[in-house]
C-alpha cells in the first residue's frame, strides 16, 4: 500500500513504529548534512528528516533532488522532534526516512501552494488544480460537503424522498435565458438546460412522492454579477397536502438543524416580515438585521419648508448611524460622492449631526430649524452622537439607494459580524411585477406561484396589489431560500396564464404537459429551493461563493483552466444541422 498513516495522523504516541506516507512536497531545508522536508497531503503535514549519519547515502542524494509539488511515497521511523511544532498536531513528532521513492516529478507551480500565495485569482482559476491543494480553498471543499451531508441526513430522515430529474427538457419562459443544447436526432430541434426542475418536482406532487428533494445542478444564461455562476446548484424540495405554514415550518427546523449542528448556534424561531414591511423599513427583500438603522419616512416632516429637492420627491428617507457624528466632514463628502456613483445613482444626500449637547447641524440648516431636526431624528431613532443620512427621490429607486448606503455604512463600522446569524422570513410578496420593456406584467417568482385566494378578484381590478403565496428565507442579508404554495388547478393556472400575457394557443404550447397532469387529480402542493453554494458561504462566514465550488466560471463565465466555452468542429455542426453566421 501506498501509505500506512495520513500526514495529519501520527503523534507522540506513534513513536518508534514503522510507517510508511505518501503526499506531495511542500517545503525542502537543505542544509547538506541534513534535509528536512514537509510532506503534505489532504489531512496535515508531517516533517521527514534525512541525515548522513541515519540515512544511507543514495536515499539522501535523491532527497537532495526533491522538488516543491513532487509525489513521494516514504517508508521510516516515527521520532521525536527536537524542535517541536505546537500549531500542526504532528509538531511534537518526524519521520527519520529509511527508503524514498518518487512516484511524480513536478514543474515548479506558477504559484505558492500556501494559504497566503502569490497567484492572483485569475491564474488560480487557471491552475484550479493547483489551488486546491491551498488549505483555504481545501477547506471551504470540505465544509461544502460537511453541509450537503447534514442537508441529506436531515431531509432523509423527515421522510423526504430524493429523486433526480432531468438536465434535458423543454425550454420555457421561466425568467432567464436558457441554455440550449441542439439535438442530433430531431433535426432543427433544441433541449433546455433547466433553470430549476420546478415542473418536474410539481408533477412528482401528481405522482404521489408526496415529500421530494434534491441537490441539483441548474443553469442560467444570464449576465453575470461579481458573485453569480452561470450553473449553480440548488437544495430543491416540494411537499404535498401542505399549505404556507407547513413548508415555513419544515425548512426552518431544516436551517436550525444546520446552524446547531455546523455553528453550534441555536435560534429558536425565526422572526417574520411582510414584503412591504421589509421595503419601508430596509428597502430590499432581503434585509440584514443584524444591526439597525431602519428607515424613516420624513415626508410628513421635511416637505414644508422652502427646500424643493425634498418638496418634489415622491418619499423622503433617512437612517440614523449609530456614533456617526464622528465622521469628519471630508468623510461625509465622500459618502455623498459614495450616493451619487452611477451604481447608486443619487443625486446627493442631506446630513444631519446630532450632537451631544442635543443640538442639530445639518446641511440644510437654511431651511430647517432644530424643532424641525429634531422631528427627524425621533423618527429616524436618531440619539446624541449619531449622524442622520437623507435622500429622496422616486420611492423605489431611493430605497434601493437608501439600502445600498446603509450596508455599505455597516460595512465600514463592523457591524456585519460572520459570526452572528440573524434569519428572517419575508413573506407576502407581490404576485406580480410590472415590466416597462414588455409594457405588461409578469410573474415576480414563477408562473405557477398560487396567489392568496381573499387578493384572486383584483387580478382583474389591479393585479399590482395580488399578494402571492411566497416566501424567500433570508440569512445575513442574503437570500438562501425562496419558494411558493403553487396552483395546483387548471383553472386558476389558465387564469394566470392569462394575465401574464399568454395565449391559449401558446400555454398549451408551453406547459401543457403540465395542464394535462393537474386534470388527473394534483394534490395541494408547494415547496422552497435553497441556494447551496450561497448558503455554505454564509454559514461558513463568507459570501462570496467561488470558493466553494470546485470548478468554478469567472465574470465572463468562463472556464479558463480547460478554456470552454470553445468552438466546435465543422463536422459537428453539420451533424447537429447547425450553421454559423
Amino acid at each position: 500500500m501506498y501509505r500506512t498513516h495520513t500526514n495529519g495522523e501520527l503523534n507522540a504516541s506513534n513513536i518508534n513504529e514503522e510507517v510508511t506516507l505518501s503526499g506531495w512536497v511542500q517545503k525542502v531545508r537543505d542544509k547538506g548534512f541534513m534535509i528536512w522536508v514537509d510532506l503534505r497531503d489532504r489531512y496535515g503535514i508531517t516533517q521527514l528528516i534525512f541525515d548522513e549519519e541515519r540515512t544511507p547515502k543514495a536515499i539522501l542524494d535523491n532527497a537532495q533532488k526533491l522538488g516543491r509539488e513532487f509525489v513521494i511515497q516514504v517508508k521510516g521511523k516515527v521520532i521525536e522532534r527536537t524542535s517541536k511544532n505546537p500549531n500542526i498536531p504532528t509538531g511534537e513528532i518526524e519521520v527519520l526516512v529509511s527508503e524514498l521513492t518518487v512516484l511524480n516529478e513536478a514543474l515548479l507551480p506558477p504559484f505558492t501552494i500556501e494559504d497566503e500565495t502569490d497567484g492572483g485569482e485569475e491564474l488560480r482559476m487557471k491552475y484550479r488544480y493547483l489551488d486546491i491543494r491551498r488549505n483555504p480553498v481545501k477547506e471551504k471543499l470540505i465544509f461544502r460537503s460537511k453541509v450537503t451531508q447534514a442537508v441529506r441526513n436531515y431531509l432523509s430522515k423527515e421522510n423526504f424522498i430524493e429523486v433526480e430529474t432531468p438536465y434535458l427538457i423543454k425550454s420555457t419562459p421561466e425568467g432567464a435565458r436558457d441554455f440550449v443544447v441542439p439535438s442530433r436526432m430531431n433535426e432543427g430541434q433544441f433541449y433546455a438546460l433547466p433553470q430549476s426542475p420546478q415542473t418536474f418536482k410539481q408533477l412528482l406532487m401528481v405522482g404521489g412522492l408526496d415529500k421530494y428533494f434534491q441537490i441539483v445542478k441548474c443553469f442560467r444564461d444570464e449576465d453575470l454579477r461579481a458573485d453569480r455562476q452561470p450553473e449553480f446548484t440548488q437544495i430543491d424540495c416540494e411537499m404535498a397536502f401542505v399549505e404556507q405554514e407547513d413548508i415555513l415550518d419544515a425548512f426552518e427546523g431544516l436551517t436550525r438543524h444546520l446552524l446547531k449542528k455546523i455553528n453550534s448556534v441555536e435560534i429558536e424561531k425565526f422572526p417574520r416580515m411582510t414584503f412591504e414591511e421589509a421595503m419601508k423599513k430596509y428597502g430590499n427583500d432581503k434585509p440584514d438585521i443584524r444591526f439597525g438603522m431602519e428607515f424613516g419616512e420624513l415626508n410628513e416632516v421635511a416637505q414644508h419648508k422652502n427646500f424643493n429637492v425634498f418638496n418634489k420627491a415622491e418619499l423622503v428617507v433617512g437612517i440614523a448611524v449609530p456614533g456617526g457624528n464622528s465622521f469628519t466632514r471630508k468623510e461625509i463628502d465622500k459618502l455623498t460622492d459614495w450616493v451619487k456613483r452611477p451604481q447608486i445613482g443619487a443625486l446627493g444626500m442631506v446630513y444631519v449631526r446630532c450632537n451631544d449637547d442635543g443640538t442639530y447641524k445639518s446641511s440644510v440648516d437654511k431651511f430647517y430649524d432644530q424643532e424641525d431636526l429634531a422631528k427627524w431624528a425621533a423618527i429616524t431613532g436618531a440619539k446624541a452622537g449619531d449622524l442622520i443620512c437623507v435622500l429622496s427621490g422616486q420611492t423605489n429607486k431611493v430605497r434601493a439607494q437608501l439600502s445600498a448606503l446603509r450596508m455599505e455604512l455597516a460595512e465600514r463600522l463592523g457591524l456585519r459580524n460572520p459570526k452572528e446569524f440573524a434569519p428572517l422570513w419575508v413573506v407576502d410578496f407581490p404576485l406580480l411585477e410590472w415590466d416597462e420593456e414588455t409594457n405588461r406584467y409578469h410573474a415576480m417568482h414563477h408562473p405557477f406561484t398560487s396567489p392568496k385566494p381573499e387578493d384572486i378578484k383584483l387580478l382583474d381590478t389591479d393585479p399590482g396589489k395580488v399578494r402571492a403565496n411566497a416566501y424567500d428565507l433570508v440569512l445575513n442579508g442574503n437570500e438562501i431560500g425562496g419558494g411558493s404554495i403553487r396552483i395546483y388547478d387548471k383553472t386558476t393556472q389558465s387564469l394566470m396564464f392569462d394575465h401574464l400575457g399568454f395565449t391559449k394557443e401558446e400555454a398549451k404550447a408551453q406547459f401543457g404537459f403540465l395542464m394535462n397532469a393537474f386534470e388527473y387529480g394534483a394534490p395541494p402542493h408547494g415547496g422552497i429551493a435553497f441556494g447551496l453554494d450561497r448558503l455554505v458561504a454564509i454559514l461558513n462566514g463568507q459570501e462570496t461563493i467561488r470558493d466553494y465550488i470546485a470548478f468554478p466560471k469567472n465574470n465572463s463565465g468562463r472556464d479558463v483552466m480547460i478554456d470552454a466555452p470553445a468552438p466546435i468542429d465543422e463536422s459537428q455542426l453539420k451533424e447537429l444541422n447547425l450553421k454559423l453566421r
